[in-house]
């Protein structure tokens, strides 16, 4: 099973003179999509008792996806507010004090071993306590499985840059698969060339770092010549949940391949790794093709043309 442990929230979106509420979150957003996508996927994140929780709860029962591990909280589910400009989101986040944020090390559960991989990122790494424990599961967990983090940085969300860098530099040297855009390049390593970013996260112990552009497609650095996957041309709605589709192909066509382990990721294949780009890139362009963090479904990615 695939874990992700990260944030959810409400997203929402501008709707004429309204905000529409939607289910969202970077990392609940993965899980949605790799249940969608048919990989077996854990969920891990406190769920308020509130209403919003309850409409947070339904897409991953409907995707299948194992909240066993999902603590409920009488707190506040996390309220994102989307400002869309050219399609292109941007958000401010009503967070403190939340269910999610208040995730504290002492309250992670017990892995059970059917866990075989582990994906992390988003918000939840910046504040604490919820980034101390993700960050612990982490140090946890990456001794027997892979780690894939993608930090998906909203510089306007963190007031301990300090603290948040060296947080991520921890993290980066445990993770197996890194995923950065160039926001987060010009955040993380301000006027590097994304080879040279590669190559600096390469050498702390990441098998292959995941570049996306979105209609640039995305790209795979790792021991071998980069590799490429092109995006799917399609009329965008908006990018919200982009990102995190593209996060959930890659780890589903690993994991149908047999490679999303250790050894598995240790010895990829340029035709493997390839195959996983793709898979990224074709989920990514239906979640772009219709409003808000709506992954596509397996029979929908099947229906898309080659």
């Amino acid at each position: 099973m695939i874990l992700c442990a990260g944030e959810s929230l409400i997203d929402m979106v501008p709707e004429g003179a309204h905000y529409r509420p939607l289910p969202g979150g970077a990392v609940y957003n993965t899980a949605i999509a790799l249940g969608r996508i048919g990989a077996p996927t854990g969920y891990l994140w406190p769920i308020s008792r509130d209403g919003f929780g309850e409409m947070l709860l339904r897409p991953l029962a409907e995707a299948h996806v194992d909240t066993g591990l999902c603590p409920r909280s009488d707190r506040l589910t996390t309220l994102a507010f989307v400002t869309l400009t050219g399609g292109e989101a941007r958000y401010a986040f009503y967070d403190e004090g939340s269910a999610g944020r208040m995730l504290a090390p002492e309250d992670l559960p017990e892995i059970p071993e059917s866990v075989s991989a582990l994906f992390v990122g988003g918000i939840s790494l910046v504040p604490d306590p919820c980034g101390a424990a993700i960050e612990a599961l982490v140090e946890r967990l990456h001794p027997r499985v892979p780690v894939m983090l993608d930090p998906n940085i909203r510089p306007f969300f963190i007031s301990d840059e300090t603290g948040y860098r060296a947080r991520l530099e921890r993290l980066l040297a445990r993770a197996d698969l890194v995923k950065l855009s160039g926001d987060d390049l010009e955040w993380l390593m301000p006027g590097a060339r994304f080879e040279e970013a590669a190559a600096a996260i390469l050498a702390k112990g990441a098998k292959v770092v995941l570049q996306t552009g979105g209609s640039a497609g995305a790209r795979a650095h790792w021991q071998g010549a980069p590799l490429d996957a092109p995006a799917t041309r399609v009329e965008v709605a908006d990018t919200i949940g982009a990102g995190d589709t593209f996060n959930a192909g890659v780890l589903a066509a690993l994991h149908q391949s047999g490679a999303l382990s250790r050894a598995g990721i240790a010895a990829l294949t340029p035709e493997t790794l390839l195959r996983a780009l793709t898979l990224g890139t074709r989920a990514a362009a239906i979640t772009v093709s219709r409003p808000g963090a709506n992954p596509p479904w397996r029979h929908e990615l099947d229906a898309l043309p080659a």
